[in-house]
């Protein structure tokens, strides 16, 4: 089970029902139990997809403390094909990649290929149907299989971990709890649900054993009773003579009659079913049976007492329930448990060399040779919106409106032929296309080397060095933003010496780039242009004072250096047009 709420999440993995029913009923023949005791029942975790737990050790640890990992690994098949070549057959997979994480997995795997980290696969495909996971790598004739299939655990979600945080609400208060803790609680719970069940079961029995003792006492003295309803005038009547002895108002035929009547003592209880009774219950036969009732009411009675007031009673009732789950609901283990090394692979050595990224506007990225880049070179910048070269060892980032930064290794963006298509910066990476937008994208060797200007909506701005954005993370904050805010421009700013800011509104501000101080990436800046009422800045650029830079403004070129230079955090010149 897993789910979250009010700041507690919870996440339990499943186990198999019939290793589950063991581990109960070994706690409840022997409360002292350790872990490692209910482990002997209990193997570990059975996930519904199958596949390989294979940090067996880490599993006490887990279940004493209610946290920890589990690594999880598919399972991986080799087949032989005719020609001498192999196939590897993925029949089984990590829990962690059910749903739509199997696609993502597919495309991790072509990703490889595409990138050259292996060329072991020549063909992929997903034969997977109601019968079960089926996919398959088609390898070519000298595939080293070992090596490929350790590459799987490492670079995709073939092996994956579940976090295990076995969090439940124990007494009223949330709590961790180790298995022993868990099955000990549940025990209780069993035994207090049972025990209200037969709290219940005794009482209705106790009912009826009352109510048969009142017929079958009857039955001794029908004529007396007969007597009785003959001389009434009401129902009430005759049941305060049967329940009190009272026969004012009676008609009795002797006196020896209303003596008797004196002396009855039935309960409220019995004086209703005896009124109620039919006739036909006076024949022999239906006393006989009668009396066989109360026999066996008498037997439930002693049996229920016997379940609440003796624990091995109580729980052989219990376990004898869990065996009927058992035998009823009850499947084999899928999961096995064991314990592996961890996944070692020879990586090939990627020789240096340089390429040139290109990236369209659609987002789509790939790498191509510099020859090919020099022979398309127009085409090139032309067709895409960033086009730089740089090393294949180097990363690339990616800057977004929600001030983000996003790196991906070069060496894993696909080197491909000048036309071919190349991949989405979604797939390789963090960045999200539907929830955020690319406003800058350079090597990471440039952006380390030089000063970054930001700019948001709001008018804010701020230069920050590039050494600030080497991280080993994939995704990290590239500068503080306000709640409200987002940004409109990212840009390398070094051999810049001037900023144009300009509104929606269509208000231009152009002043020099020293009146910007240099701040941490984590400073919100100062404010670079006045806005009034709802306007906003629409975009931002840097010039070089000694060049002339234009543009399309109303249809029209518009000269950015024109701009009369200001301070900042002031209003600008909105241009005649």
């Amino acid at each position: 089970a897993d789910g979250i709420a009010v700041g507690m999440a919870t996440s339990i993995p499943p186990h198999n029902l019939g290793e589950v029913v063991d581990a109960v009923k070994a706690y409840m023949k022997n409360n002292d139990i350790s872990t490692r005791g209910l482990m002997r029942y209990l193997k570990g975790p059975d996930f519904p997809t199958g596949g390989i737990v294979v940090n067996k050790d880490d599993l006490v640890k887990i279940y004493e403390s209610g946290t920890g990992k589990l690594r999880i690994r598919g399972r991986v098949e080799i087949e032989k094909l005719k020609g001498g070549r192999q196939q590897l057959v993925i029949t089984e997979i990590p829990y962690t990649m059910i749903g739509a994480n199997i696609g993502k997995f597919l495309n991790d795997i072509a990703t490889l290929v595409e990138t050259k980290k292996t060329t072991d696969i020549v063909d992929i495909s997903n034969q997977s149907s109601k019968e079960g996971i089926r996919i398959v790598l088609e390898l070519k004739r000298d595939a080293d299989v070992e090596n490929l299939t350790n590459m799987l655990y490492k670079k995709t979600r073939l092996e994956d971990t579940f976090g295990v945080n076995m969090l439940a609400v124990a007494d009223g208060r949330p709590e961790t709890l180790g298995l022993k803790q868990i099955i000990a609680h549940h025990v209780d719970f069993v035994f207090e649900v049972n025990s209200r069940k037969y709290t219940t079961l005794l009482a209705k029995e106790q009912e009826k054993r009352e109510i048969q003792e009142g017929l079958i006492k009857a039955c001794d003295v029908i004529d007396l009773i007969i007597e009785i309803l003959r001389g009434s005038k009401s129902r009430d009547q005759v049941k305060k003579c049967l329940t009190d002895g009272i026969t004012e108002g009676i008609k009795f035929k002797t006196k020896t009659s209303e003596k008797a009547a004196k002396s009855l003592k039935f309960t409220e209880k019995q004086a209703t079913a005896i009124l109620d009774m039919r006739l036909y219950k006076l024949i022999g036969l239906e006393i006989d049976a009668l009396m066989k009732e109360h026999e066996e009411t008498m037997k439930n009675i002693a049996a229920y007492e016997d379940i609440l007031n003796n624990y091995d009673s109580m729980a052989a009732v219990i376990m004898g329930e869990l065996d009927q789950i058992k035998k009823e609901y009850g499947s084999k283990r899928k999961t096995s448990i064991e314990n592996a090394e961890e996944a070692v692979y020879e990586e090939k050595k990627m020789e240096e060399t340089e390429v040139c990224f290109l990236m369209d506007r659609f987002g789509y990225m790939r790498l191509i040779d510099k020859n090919a880049y020099e022979r398309n070179k127009d085409a090139a910048h032309a067709e895409s919106r960033y086009v730089f070269t740089c090393m294949n060892t180097d990363k690339i980032c990616i800057f977004t409106d929600t001030g983000k930064l996003h790196t991906v290794k070069a060496e894993d963006i696909p080197l491909v032929r000048f036309r071919d298509k190349g991949v989405p910066a979604d797939n390789l990476g963090n960045y999200d296309s539907t929830s955020e937008q690319i406003l800058y994208v350079a090597p990471l060797s440039q952006v380390a080397a030089s000063t970054v200007l930001f700019v948001t909506e709001n008018g804010m701005c701020k230069l920050v060095k590039g050494d600030e954005f080497r991280a080993s993370k994939r995704t990290i904050v590239s500068t503080k933003l306000a709640e409200d805010d987002r940004l409109v421009f990212v840009g390398a700013a070094d051999e810049m010496d001037q900023v144009v800011f300009q509104s929606e509104k269509g208000y231009f501000l152009r002043i020099m780039k020293t009146e910007i101080s240099v701040t941490k990436k984590n400073a919100l800046g100062v404010r670079g242009m006045k806005l009034t009422g709802e306007d906003r800045i629409h975009h931002a650029y840097l010039l070089e004072s000694r060049q002339e830079y234009a543009i399309e403004y109303h249809d029209k070129p518009y000269v950015l250096n024109k701009v009369k230079l200001a301070k900042r955090d002031t209003k600008g010149v909105k241009p005649r047009v």
